[in-house]
């Protein structure tokens, strides 16, 4: 029997705000322990001990969040219901020595993160957002969500052939962004963030900094149903998952532990310790298990009956060029979640995974896709398969189909992020 959709368009508002506030990893895990803190939810620091009451718990780190929720009467071998995701996308990030310029523009000096679509930042009104590190080591937010830096492209009449042979951006010469006019000012950019977020200059000794579009997401199309946003890959699946956590939990019914796992850096190998491939997810696992007085065997028994969806965002059929996708497999907006497959483990699907995924989808009552590479391109990767590998727990990959992947702003359809939720809310109940 189907189970009462939890979610919907409300949901994709939320979503909106949710996008337009998380402008950084730093920022979307701070937005997403909020919602889990008003659904009950308490931070355990990793450096005290921890105990094996029941309840709502999290865990954070840098960019990272891991949160479960213990049902009264669980087992220390009783499995865990994960939801997989990353906190993290393409973007321009600031360099240590940030303060350059040329020919009289004031620049900032920008890494590449991820596999950005680099034209995609051009002349586009960009804001700066991230964390200070302070003396002491306490971290501050900081967001400056207003046009201050610009990617200028170079004009048509200097670049005769551009629309004939294509843009050509060189990655060091092409991509500093401008943001004023003069001479270079050694640790200007620092005192300028620093008193955006209200601290001493000088109590600054570290950043971790990075530019984002500050055009607000908001619906499109003649009937609204689109969203065009920005880092829908991938807080699309982290707002999800988060919801759908908050609205599980208090079920003291539940046969499983529902858990939300959002990593940093998946864009650029996930091998940190925010990282799908660090240790801490399988920490956290793991000292719950111990915490409610499990030993070994106990771990052992919870991983060998535990489930994780790893959510990311998929590729929707692209109308200019169907030819790059599989003739027999076309996701469209608003067509329901995707199951990703990819025989060569680039996805972890397999049968029994699939077998799951259609299990959530039909009690939820929504509809699903399919979603495989055509076998002339390479296929991407998720978090999917190195969780599976290094946790040994059975992974299923899904997500939502999106047009402009990588993009500074993607587009989705308006329905699916709370068909989303509503299929991930029913895959954690169990």
């Amino acid at each position: 029997m189907s189970s009462p959709a939890r979610f919907d368009r409300g949901h994709t508002d939320d979503l909106i705000a949710f996008l337009a506030g998380a402008p950084s990893p730093y920022h979307a895990v701070a937005s997403a322990a909020e919602r889990l803190e008003k659904a009950g939810f308490r931070q355990v620091a990793e450096t005290a001990a921890w105990d094996g009451t029941h309840g709502g718990k999290y865990v954070l780190r840098g960019g990272a969040i891991i949160a479960w929720y213990v049902p009264e009467g669980a087992e220390p071998s009783t499995p865990f219901r994960i939801v997989g995701a990353h906190t993290d996308s393409p973007n321009l990030r600031v360099k240590p020595t940030p303060d350059t310029g040329s020919q009289g523009w004031r620049q900032i000096a920008v890494e590449i993160y991820g596999g950005t679509l680099l034209n995609t930042w051009l002349d586009r009104d960009l804001g700066l957002s991230g964390r200070l590190t302070l003396r002491g080591g306490a971290h501050r937010l900081v967001s400056v969500d207003r046009p201050l830096l610009r990617v200028p492209q170079l004009a048509v009449h200097l670049d005769r052939s551009v629309n004939a042979d294509g843009l050509k951006l060189d990655k060091q010469r092409h991509m500093t962004p401008v943001w004023g006019l003069g001479d270079v000012d050694e640790g200007d950019l620092i005192r300028f963030v620093a008193d955006e977020a209200g601290v001493d200059a000088d109590d600054v000794t570290g950043w971790d900094l990075m530019v984002h579009s500050v055009e607000a997401p908001a619906y499109l199309g003649r009937d609204r149903e689109l969203l065009a946003g920005p880092r829908m890959d991938n807080l699309l699946s982290v707002h999800a998952g988060t919801a759908a956590l908050a609205a599980v939990a208090g079920n003291e019914r539940l046969p499983y532990i529902p858990v939300l796992a959002a990593f940093d850096h998946e864009e650029n190998g996930s091998q940190s310790d925010t990282g799908a491939e660090g240790p801490l997810l399988g920490n956290v696992l793991e000292r719950s298990v111990f915490a409610r007085g499990g030993g070994y065997e106990d771990k052992a028994r919870a991983f060998a009956g535990t489930v994780c969806l790893s959510s990311d965002t998929g590729h929707a059929v692209h109308p200019n060029y169907a030819e790059r996708h599989e003739p027999g497999h076309h996701p469209m907006p608003n067509g329901g979640p995707i199951l990703k497959v990819n025989v060569n483990q680039r996805y972890a699907t397999d049968g029994s995974g699939r077998a799951v995924f259609a299990d959530a989808c039909e009690r939820a009552d929504v509809p699903w896709q399919s979603f495989v590479s055509n076998n002339s391109m390479p296929c991407g990767t998720t978090i999917g398969p190195i969780t599976a590998a290094r946790h040994g727990i059975a992974t299923v990959d899904i997500g939502v189909a999106i047009l402009s992947m990588h993009s500074a702003r993607e587009l989705c359809g308006a329905d699916d992020p709370f068909l989303l939720a509503n299929v991930l809310a029913a895959f954690l109940e169990g």
